[in-house]
C-alpha cells in the first residue's frame, strides 16, 4: 500500500498532543497530522477533511470527553467508519471507549514502537 494516511489527534494536553505529533511524523505511513484540543473541535475538523483516516482519541478531555466524541461520531455520515485509537491514563474507561466503538486502546505513556505497531495495523485495514 503506497497511499499514506490522515490522522486526526485528539487531546486537551498540549505537551501529549505535540509529543504524539512528533512520533507522528517519523512514521512513513502518515501523510498529514490535523490537532484537534477536544472533542467538540475534533468533530468540526472531521466536518471539514473528509480525508482522515485514523483518529488517536483522549478520554479526559473539556468540553465534550472521548465517550462523548465517539457518540457524536457513530451519529455522523460516513465517519463512522473511522477506526478511533483511544489515548488514556485510565485503564477502567477501557471497556466504555470500546462499548462505544473504539477500534483500538493505548494506555498513556505512549510509548513510539506500540503506537508505530497499531498504526501499522490501521493502515494494513485500509
Amino acid at each position: 500500500m503506497n497511499d499514506q494516511i490522515k490522522i486526526l489527534a485528539v487531546d486537551d494536553d498540549f505537551i501529549n498532543l505535540k509529543l504524539i505529533h512528533s512520533m507522528l511524523k517519523k512514521n512513513k505511513n502518515i501523510r498529514d497530522v490535523v490537532e484537534a484540543a477536544n472533542g467538540l473541535e475534533a468533530l468540526n475538523i472531521l466536518k471539514e477533511h473528509s480525508d482522515i483516516n485514523l483518529i488517536l482519541l483522549d478520554i479526559k478531555m473539556p468540553i465534550m470527553d472521548g465517550i462523548e466524541f465517539l457518540n457524536n461520531l457513530a451519529s455522523m455520515a460516513n465517519s463512522n467508519k473511522i477506526p478511533v485509537i483511544v489515548l488514556t491514563t485510565d485503564e477502567t474507561r477501557k471497556h466504555e471507549a470500546f462499548d462505544n466503538g473504539a477500534f483500538d486502546f493505548l494506555v498513556k505513556p505512549i510509548r513510539e514502537a506500540e503506537l508505530t505497531k497499531k498504526i501499522d495495523k490501521v493502515v494494513e485495514l485500509i
